[in-house]
């Protein structure tokens, strides 16, 4: 696909995706670091009018928004990386993530100690239990409709099949693992604002009977 298409493809996708609400948009309370990133993407209700200067040297927010402000804001990274306007964000490893297993070997006091990461590694078990890496990506991408997930198909495959590509192995891994059935069954933009609808008007009769 050429850039020009899918950037418009992306814009399509997320045309109906909700802004979370300042108030939802940071994920993690833990440390002074968490509310940093998230604030310079306060107060602004469409993600198209991010510059990439702020969205590149905010890079870790990708790591600390809400899954509802990662799903909002994610296409300014995409279109600004198709655009070639990023130097530090790194849209692909959030989104690819997760998916492949691997390890490092480190030598350490005359002992080599092997490090599984990856998807079967555990995130933390005396916090998370048996929570892996994988568990957590998916949590974390269940929160794209179907729309989007076909545009994220396509800005990976893209980042893939670049000349320079150096995670095509880990981008195939997601793919297969994960995007393309969420692409093919995740619930639809239509079917998320019915179930809206549906709840407004149940709402509504609740607050209406004084139940």
């Amino acid at each position: 696909m050429e850039p020009a298409d899918l950037i418009v493809l992306i814009r399509e996708a997320f045309a109906a995706t909700a802004h979370p609400g300042d108030g939802f948009l940071q994920g993690s309370r833990e440390g002074e670091d968490a509310f940093a990133a998230v604030e310079p993407f306060r107060g602004i209700g469409d993600w198209e009018a991010m510059e990439p200067s702020e969205l590149d040297r905010n890079y870790d927010a990708l790591s600390f928004l809400s899954e509802g402000g990662f799903r909002y804001f994610l296409p300014a990274y995409l279109v600004a990386d198709i655009n070639g306007e990023l130097e530090t964000a790194d849209a692909v490893f959030h989104l690819a993530g997760g998916f492949e297993d691997a390890s490092v070997e480190l030598p350490i006091g005359g002992k080599v100690y092997r490090r599984k990461i990856g998807k079967s590694a555990f995130v933390n078990p005396r916090r998370y239990g048996a929570m892996t890496f994988e568990d957590y990506a998916r949590f974390r991408l269940s929160v794209f409709s179907r729309e989007e997930a076909g545009a994220i198909v396509a800005y990976l495959e893209y980042r893939r099949d670049l000349p320079d590509a150096l995670d095509a192995e880990a981008i195939n891994a997601a793919l297969d693992g994960f995007w393309r059935s969420r692409a093919a069954g995740a619930p639809a933009q239509p079917d998320l604002a019915a179930h809206l609808e549906a709840e407004r008007e149940f709402m509504d009769e609740v607050g209406g009977t004084g139940v």
